[in-house]
């Protein structure tokens, strides 16, 4: 059960990705099993073998008035695959490849003096167009940097501060 659910997951998320509605077949998506949680006689009414799929197909295109139709084209191919049962596993699936897809990368710019927002929104772009993510962008103020940055990617640190140059001659002093 839990390829099947990865397997449909995959596939409802790649056509809702396509269509730009990854939050939309989200949130519809878990309202309906959400629904099947709470109402015991709405579940059973789908996941009844004493239901046939004509009356599973009418009865949620009732409950889904109004809901996108990927997300109503999506579980009428559960209901005539019967894998509706399969629908809270699939969205768990659906919430890690979601969450994967818009997963923020963390950086921090630490520099001797503030920067202008401009200079760190660059940076920002700038690491986000090479990572090829979005970035969550925090800056910071450290004298004892004394000049140049420290950027912290994610676990990665670049640092190009003085006060790193002036650490690394002295140790290439020391050992001289």
């Amino acid at each position: 059960m839990e390829e099947i659910a990865r397997v449909y997951a995959r596939s409802v998320f790649e056509v809702a990705k396509e269509h730009d509605k990854l939050d939309v077949v989200r949130e519809q998506l878990g309202q309906f099993a959400d629904a099947l949680e709470e109402n015991r006689e709405l579940s059973i009414f789908f996941f009844s073998p004493y239901f046939n799929t004509v009356e599973k197909k009418d009865g949620l295109g009732r409950v889904l008035e109004g809901a996108d139709e990927i997300v109503e084209n999506f579980l009428g191919l559960l209901i005539e695959n019967h894998r509706m049962p399969a629908i809270f596993r699939l969205r768990r699936e659906f919430e890690v490849l979601w969450e994967q897809e818009n997963k923020l990368l963390p950086v921090t710019i630490t520099s001797a003096v503030a920067l202008d927002a401009a200079t760190v929104k660059s940076i920002g772009d700038a690491i986000g167009a090479q990572t090829g993510q979005q970035v969550e962008l925090t800056s910071n103020v450290d004298p004892d940097v004394l000049g140049g940055l420290v950027v912290r990617v994610g676990n990665s640190i670049l640092d190009a501060s003085i006060r790193n140059r002036l650490e690394n001659l002295r140790r290439s002093v020391a050992r001289a």
